[in-house]
């Protein structure tokens, strides 16, 4: 019996891809883990929350940190993936010359309500691998944030559940505070 082997693709194939128009300009895919996966429409709620997590990080940052949404983070040479909002360290070019990689992030975020098992199942044990020190994930479903820490090569040995009434904050930056409730109402 044959077995099927998959082609992985690494992140240099992948912008030779777009360079050469296999990838459309506007395509909204990301690579994971050597393979191009179609990313979901944003809904008005999951724009909505990625807004408000935007507005209140930047507000906050005073120089602590640079804000980016939905910009990839070069995990390894097969995982450039694009979460909703990742919090990076700041550097005078503004990341110019390369994407930030693991070493760069404070945390990144994922806004999750059709995509929640991917990134629960895939995205997490990827930043967990590639040591991304703490990954939310919002979860637009149950209207709870997801708080992963303790990073490890199969994804985080710590999760909190944290619901309306509590708050979360970055692990980095305590004083940046997110009412749960306020995020997640509807």
């Amino acid at each position: 019996m044959q077995v099927q082997a998959k082609h992985r693709f690494s992140v240099k194939d992948y912008y030779r891809m777009a360079e050469a128009g296999v990838l459309r300009p506007d395509a909204r895919v990301e690579l994971l883990d050597g393979e191009i996966i179609d990313m979901s429409p944003i809904g008005p709620f999951h724009g909505s929350v990625t807004k408000y997590l935007t507005q209140l990080f930047t507000a906050a940052a005073k120089g602590r940190w640079i804000t980016a949404v939905q910009d990839p983070v070069s995990l390894d040479d097969h995982s450039e993936p694009q979460p909703d909002l990742m919090l990076l360290k700041p550097i005078p070019d503004y990341y110019r010359k390369s994407h930030p990689r693991p070493e760069d992030v404070f945390l990144v975020i994922e806004v999750s309500d059709t995509t929640l098992a991917i990134d629960r199942n895939e995205k997490l044990p990827a930043y967990g691998r590639a040591g991304i020190a703490e990954a939310w994930v919002v979860n637009l479903n149950e209207e709870t944030i997801e708080v992963y820490r303790e990073p490890h090569f199969t994804g985080y040995n710590s999760k909190t559940v944290l619901r309306a009434g509590d708050q979360a904050s970055p692990l980095a930056f305590p004083d940046a505070i997110v009412d749960v409730a306020a995020l997640l109402k509807r």
